[in-house]
């Protein structure tokens, strides 16, 4: 006879590194960024009071062939996040939706419509030109390019969420 199951999720793959560099045109969003991989801002000042830090979110969508997006420091699903601009959303800079998202590797800013960027990000997979005029484009990654193709290899379910933990 058979007891209680425990299952535990896979454990996370270990692929790589990646350095992004910041465009210094999208001040604003690059602050935000910034001080998100730093935590150098504390804790949030809303009802999250979760601290404003990137440290130990996941990546919870991926888009196979497309873009793999993170950054969502409240909730970790995709449905919330706060910026450090007292946790409210912030506006779009113009330098940033005038750069193309013309290759693999560009980060943008996650959002719901127009100025409605808070902590969630993404970087694409490949040329995206969809994205362009509609989310800020801020970075680009300068090394660990081949981590983004295996990242892109992870398996993901009907919803867009990886199977194994990217962090």
């Amino acid at each position: 006879k058979l007891g209680p199951m425990a299952l535990a999720p896979p454990d996370p793959i270990h692929a790589g590194r990646i350095v992004i560099e910041l465009f210094d045109d999208c001040p604003k969003t690059v602050e935000n960024f910034k001080c998100l991989c730093t935590g150098e801002k504390g804790q949030s000042k809303l009802k999250s009071d979760k601290k404003l830090h990137y440290k130990g979110s996941i990546m919870h969508r991926l888009v196979p062939g497309f873009m793999i997006q993170g950054g969502d420091i409240t909730m970790g699903n995709g449905n919330g996040g706060e910026s450090i601009y007292k946790g409210n959303t912030f506006s779009d800079e113009q330098a940033g939706l005038k750069r193309k998202f013309n290759s693999k590797g560009m980060l943008g800013m996650a959002n719901s419509g127009k100025n409605s960027n808070t902590s969630q990000f993404f970087i694409t997979f490949d040329v995206c030109p969809k994205l362009d005029g509609k989310h800020v484009c801020f970075g680009r990654v300068v090394e660990g390019i081949e981590v983004l193709d295996k990242i892109n290899n992870v398996n993901c379910d009907n919803k867009e969420v990886p199977q194994i933990p990217i962090t």
